[in-house]
C-alpha cells in the first residue's frame, strides 16, 4: 500500500522534486494533506539514518515518556512521532497539560525526584531553577560525545544567541553562554518581540509602522482617538513574570537599562537607573493613553485575541503571536503585518528579548542515553524543517531552516515577517541577568507596573520602592 506515494516522497528526499511539485502530485494521487505530511516527516527523518557511522537503533525497544505543554510546537512533534519510532525502534508516550498548570506539573515531578518522565518542555528561565537544583542534565557531555551524537545533528546550525541563552554556569550574575556554562536544555523553537499591526487600519489612517517608542505612542494615540472601535496598542499587564519579558524588556534594554548590576560580585537591582526611569515613564503613559481598559488582566491570550479580533491596532509582543492570529481562524486573518522595532531612536538595532521553548532531560530518567537520542531527533534539521514547513513550528531555531526556500515562501504570506526577523535576529537573546529569584523579581516588577499605571504611585518613587524591595529579597536569599 502507498507504493506510488512512497516513491514520490523518496523522490522528495533525493531532491528530485521540490515540495511544491510534491504537493501537486500528492493531490493528483488523491491523498489528503495530513497523510502526505506524515509520510514526508518520515522520509525527512530517514535522511538521519543515512549516517552509517551512527546506530539510531541502539536503544530499540526502549520506551520513553514526555511531559509536554499544550502548544503548536508540541502538536508538530506529536504529528511526527511515527518518524522517530521508525528511525529508532523506540516507543514514546506523553502527557500534555495546558500552560496554566503545566509548570506546576513540571515542578512537582522534578522536585519529587520522579522517574516517570524522561524529557520535558521548558523555558530557559525555568532552567535557572531546575539546573542548579540538580533536576535536569547538563547536555554538554552528550553534545560533545561523538559516540552518542550523530554527525548530521550539527549543533552549530542552531542560532548562536539561542545556544548561549539556554546555557548558564549557575553562578548568579554570570553571563549566559559563558565559558563555564552548562547546557541545561536544547532550543526547540522560539519567539522574539516586535510589532504586529492591523494593515487595514493603518492603510485607512495612512500610517506607517512605528519606528521608535515616541512614534509608537503617537500612532497608538491616533488609533485610540479615531473612534473606529480600536484601542492603539496591546501589551501584557497581569501580575506575572510574563508581563516583563516580552515587549517591556525588549524596549527597556534598547534604552540601555538593565535589571541588575554586578558590583564586586554582588547583584544590585537597577530598575531605578536614569535610563530605566526614562523608558518606564513613557511605557506607563503609553498604556494609560492607548492601552486596553482592563490592561492589568492581559496575558498572551488577551493581547493576541484582541489583535485577531480587530480590537487593537497593534501589539508589541511575540512575533509568533501575530503569526498565529494572521493564520488562524480570526476576523483579521491575512490582514496582520509585521515590523521590527527599536524603541530607542538612538539605538542601532532592535534588541528583542526572547522566549525559547526548549527540551530538557530529567536527571531522574532511567533511560538517559535513549532520551538523548530523542532530544537529537526532536531538535534535528529534519524535524525542525518538517515542523516549520508543514506545521506551525515558528520560529525555527536552525539557520538552515530559515535559509530553506520553501519555508521562506511560506512565511512571505505574512507581510513583513521575514524582514522583521532578519532585522531583529542579530540582537535577539535573553537580556535578563540569570539568578535564582527570577520569578519573584519579575512578579514584583509587574505588580509595581500595575500600581504606576493605576496612578497609585509616581514612576520615580515606584521604581525606587521596587529596587529596595528586590534588594531586600536578594539579601534574604543570601545573594547580597
Amino acid at each position: 500500500m502507498y507504493e506510488k506515494e512512497r516513491d514520490l516522497i523518496d523522490a522528495l528526499a533525493r531532491r528530485q522534486v521540490g515540495r511544491r511539485e510534491f504537493m501537486r502530485r500528492s493531490a493528483q494521487l488523491g491523498l489528503g494533506t495530513a497523510l502526505m505530511s506524515g509520510l514526508m516527516g518520515q522520509t525527512l527523518t530517514r535522511a538521519l539514518a543515512q549516517d552509517g557511522s551512527f546506530d539510531w537503533k541502539k536503544h530499540k525497544g526502549t520506551s520513553l515518556k514526555l511531559l509536554l505543554n499544550k502548544h503548536p510546537y508540541a502538536d508538530a512533534m506529536i504529528a511526527d512521532l511515527d518518524a522517530f519510532k521508525e528511525l529508532t525502534g523506540m516507543d514514546v508516550t506523553y502527557d500534555v497539560f495546558p500552560e496554566d498548570v503545566y509548570f506546576d506539573k513540571v515542578t512537582a515531578a522534578l522536585s519529587s525526584g520522579s522517574s516517570e518522565y524522561d524529557a520535558l518542555m521548558t523555558g530557559a528561565y525555568q532552567t535557572w531553577t531546575y539546573g542548579p537544583a540538580g533536576w535536569i542534565v547538563d547536555l554538554k557531555e552528550y553534545i560533545n560525545d561523538s559516540s552518542k551524537t550523530s554527525g548530521d545533528w550539527d549543533w552549530n546550525d542552531v542560532l548562536p544567541n539561542l545556544r548561549a541563552s539556554t546555557s548558564w554556569s549557575g553562578v548568579p550574575g554570570e553571563a549566559l553562554g559563558g565559558d563555564n556554562a552548562k547546557q541545561w536544555c536544547l532550543p526547540w523553537a522560539f519567539e522574539l518581540n516586535s510589532i504586529s499591526y492591523n494593515r487595514r487600519a493603518f492603510d485607512q489612517m495612512k500610517l506607517d509602522p512605528p519606528t521608535n517608542l515616541q512614534d509608537l505612542m503617537d500612532k497608538a494615540a491616533q488609533i485610540t482617538k479615531a473612534e473606529n472601535g480600536m484601542y492603539g496598542i496591546g501589551v501584557r499587564g497581569s501580575r506575572s513574570w510574563a508581563t516583563i519579558h516580552p515587549g517591556f524588556l525588549s524596549g527597556y534594554v534598547n534604552f540601555g537599562a538593565t535589571d541588575f548590576n554586578v558590583e564586586d560580585g554582588v547583584l544590585k537591582a537597577a530598575m531605578n537607573s536614569d535610563a530605566a526611569k526614562d523608558f518606564t515613564t513613557q511605557w506607563v503613559k503609553m498604556i494609560q493613553d492607548s492601552g486596553p481598559k482592563n490592561w492589568s488582566t492581559y496575558t498572551w491570550y488577551q493581547v493576541g485575541n484582541d489583535l485577531g479580533a480587530g480590537a487593537s491596532g497593534m501589539i508589541f509582543d511575540a512575533d509568533i503571536l501575530g503569526y498565529f492570529q494572521n493564520n488562524g481562524d480570526t476576523k483579521e486573518k491575512g490582514n496582520i503585518g509585521f515590523h521590527a522595532f527599536a524603541a530607542n531612536p538612538d539605538a542601532k538595532q532592535p534588541t528583542p528579548n526572547v522566549w525559547i521553548w526548549s527540551l530538557a532531560m530529567s536527571n531522574f530518567s532511567g533511560n538517559k542515553d535513549a532520551t538523548w537520542y530523542f532530544l537529537q531527533w526532536a531538535t534535528s534539521k529534519q524535524h525542525d524543517l518538517f515542523g516549520a514547513v508543514k506545521m506551525d513550528m515558528v520560529n525555527p531555531v536552525r539557520q538552515s531552516v530559515w535559509d530553506d526556500e520553501d519555508f521562506q515562501k511560506r512565511m512571505q504570506q505574512n507581510a513583513g515577517y521575514l524582514e522583521q526577523f532578519q532585522a531583529s535576529a542579530p540582537g535577539a537573546k535573553i537580556y535578563f541577568t540569570p539568578q535564582p529569584l527570577f520569578f519573584d523579581v519579575t512578579t514584583a516588577w509587574a505588580a509595581m507596573l500595575q500600581q504606576m499605571v493605576a496612578n497609585e504611585v509616581p514612576v520615580d518613587e515606584g521604581l525606587d520602592q521596587l529596587v529596595a524591595n528586590i534588594n531586600d529579597q536578594m539579601s534574604q536569599a543570601g545573594l547580597q
